[in-house]
């Protein structure tokens, strides 16, 4: 149902390294590259992460509640990306952990431009 999502960020260059590698088990590299915003995935017709510089030129501003969360298909997967995330330069926002008993299991971070991200699975 999603085609792409947007984040604004201060440094392309450093946003499109920091997504490519964060995903570089999946296949991620940029697919669309037009200056100001670069879509990353896998290729066109599948969902993408877009990181732009915003239009207006203003700051790039994290919004209060907003989360883009990955799934991941075990638990030793949400730990691997959050401890990827953090080498790439992500700051914690909660350690891999069971969240709700026996419910969801999750893992959050910060990348560096402070938009946060979870790596998940339900179960």
């Amino acid at each position: 149902m999603i085609g792409y999502t947007t984040i604004g960020v201060r440094d392309m260059e450093r946003a499109k390294k920091f997504y490519c590698d964060l995903f570089a088990d999946k296949g991620a590299k940029v697919v669309i590259d037009a200056g100001r915003i670069a879509f990353i995935g896998t290729k066109r017709g599948e969902p993408m992460l877009a990181v732009c510089e915003p239009y207006d030129k203003g700051d790039p501003t994290p919004g209060n509640g907003v989360m883009l969360a990955f799934p991941v298909e075990e638990k030793p997967q949400a730990d691997a990306m959050y401890a990827r995330a953090l080498e790439l330069g992500a700051t914690c926002d909660g350690p891999p952990g069971q969240r709700v008993p026996d419910r969801f299991y999750g893992a959050y971070v910060h990348d560096p431009d402070g938009n946060k991200l979870c790596f998940y699975l339900f179960g």
